[in-house]
């Protein structure tokens, strides 16, 4: 559910709201029930174990209540609902690396909130990693939209320290599982790669920055010869109109803003932030807690429904290929 305070619970009933019309599988919030009692108003069932949420499903919206978050008061987080967040996290993860559920969907969290109750993640992403064993390089942050894929190499840093956190094996780890993953989620047989450079105009052959031609390009060439359509670099700023969208499956990014903005600007209410490397699905939608317009019906569920479609969808895809093997 993400933080009980922020739009999760307001956008986890709409999505069951939309549940007929975008055609969703059935899903259970895991999290403090009052949170959603707090900013709506329709059917919902409290179950004690995930087997029942199938068969409540197309009555009630089923939650498997974990904790007290307090007083719960939309748009003002605090630790208590940090503390639930964070169990909510754990026990969803657990659910799913038992078989219970087949995919997790994270709602928004506050890090500030997490991080004063002692959260030492850079965020859901790498928790959930730990949880399942994946070293850091080998789960990636990829966030989708209808028509733009997007991996940030670097997530969560400040932009001062991104040169120096760049290597070739970082690049060609982040590569090697986002080409994983888009076959094993999405079914592209030969996923193109296409990496932006970090510098204007990709360094102009080194003018304005060497990092393209002793960081991204070796790392480019070792997927190449491993058999990876890697491509580039290339000037960030030419890599996202319509016309370039169309030559590749992904754009491998060298920092967050140059892979979010791009996707926010064209799919802002729709975005989903899958990680990939791991053994399960996990999606999430690609916004934040919203705290201002939490309670008040404004929040648009758009980004919920496709990370919860999406989800299915990847799912579905990874049964049937281990039914096929």
């Amino acid at each position: 559910m993400g933080d009980p305070a922020g739009i999760g619970p307001e956008i986890i009933a709409k999505a069951w709201d939309a549940r007929e019309t975008h055609g969703l599988p059935p899903f259970v919030a895991v999290g403090d029930a009052r949170a959603i009692e707090r900013v709506w108003a329709g059917p919902i069932e409290r179950i004690a174990d995930l087997s029942a949420a199938a068969a409540v499903f197309g009555e009630a919206l089923p939650v498997l209540t974990v904790g007290d978050a307090g007083a719960i008061v939309p748009g003002e987080p605090d630790a208590d609902g940090a503390r639930c967040a964070l169990h909510s996290l754990e026990l969803a993860v657990g659910l799913v690396r038992t078989g219970a559920a087949r995919a997790l969907v994270t709602g928004p969290v506050s890090k500030s909130q997490l991080y004063a109750i002692g959260f030492t993640h850079p965020g859901q992403t790498e928790f959930v990693a730990e949880r399942y064993g994946v070293a850091g390089d080998n789960a990636v942050m990829m966030l989708a939209g209808p028509s733009l894929k997007v991996v940030p190499i670097t997530t969560h840093v400040p932009l001062k320290d991104v040169s120096g956190l760049l290597t070739v094996e970082l690049i060609v780890a982040k590569a090697r599982a986002t080409a994983r993953g888009l076959l094993r989620n999405f079914g592209i047989e030969n996923p193109r790669l296409a990496f932006a450079g970090l510098n204007p105009h990709a360094g102009e052959q080194g003018a304005l920055g060497r990092e393209e031609i002793e960081i991204i390009a070796p790392a480019i060439a070792i997927l190449r010869e491993e058999g990876i359509d890697a491509t580039g670099p290339f000037a960030a700023d030419t890599m996202f109109h319509p016309r370039a969208r169309a030559t590749y499956d992904v754009v491998m990014c060298c920092y967050h803003d140059q892979a979010l903005v791009p996707l926010k600007t064209i799919h802002f209410d729709e975005g989903v932030n899958m990680t990939l490397g791991l053994p399960i699905v996990r999606t999430s939608p690609d916004h934040g807690t919203a705290f201002a317009i939490a309670g008040k019906n404004l929040a648009e569920p758009g980004a919920m429904i496709a990370a919860i479609a999406m989800a299915g969808e990847a799912a579905d895809r990874r049964a049937q290929t281990a039914a096929q093997s």
